[in-house]
């Protein structure tokens, strides 16, 4: 059940719209794989009718379920828009469709939710990443001082007689 509006309620007064949709109501193909959708979208509208037109405002929700794509770690995400608009034209060059005297909404909150998405989501902006882990063979000790050991890489290649 997509979020449609009926234009004759619209004729006399604005409509409040508050509510939840499922998200498979909002038909979004997720190709990531860190980001899912498991939670409905929750919305508070207030819809009027405008010249040519249908106003729609308000503040929309979605929930995602978003895994760190530094540590990997599952962490939940709120996608808020809190003064969302769009104005949906009747008439003109690119009208939406009217079906028996309704708009339906559905698409251009699709459309604003897939722009907001989070390009590479993290669980918190000063993520370091994964702990580091020495791979290879097991550091012995020759007796050296430390820093003889732990040479950089560019005094190696200051060495390099070429």
């Amino acid at each position: 059940m997509a979020l449609t509006v009926n234009l004759r309620h619209l004729d006399d007064r604005e409509l409040h719209l508050e509510g939840e949709l499922p998200v498979a109501d909002l038909d979004i193909e997720i190709q990531d794989e860190v980001i899912q959708l498991n939670r409905p979208l929750a919305y508070d509208l207030e819809v009027q009718k405008v010249e040519d037109g249908v106003l729609a405002q308000g503040s929309i929700v979605l929930p995602l379920d978003c895994e760190c794509v530094r540590c990997l770690k599952k962490f939940k995400y709120e996608l808020h828009l809190p003064r969302w608009a769009a104005l949906l034209q009747l008439e003109g060059e690119e009208p939406v469709p009217v079906i028996n005297d309704c708009v339906d909404l559905t698409p251009a909150i699709r459309e604003d939710i897939l722009l907001e998405f989070p390009q590479h989501p993290l669980c918190d902006p000063e993520c370091r990443g994964l702990p580091k882990t020495t791979v290879g063979k097991a550091k012995t000790t020759t007796g050296k001082d430390d820093a003889s050991v732990k040479s950089s890489p560019w005094s190696e290649l200051n060495r390099l007689k070429l």
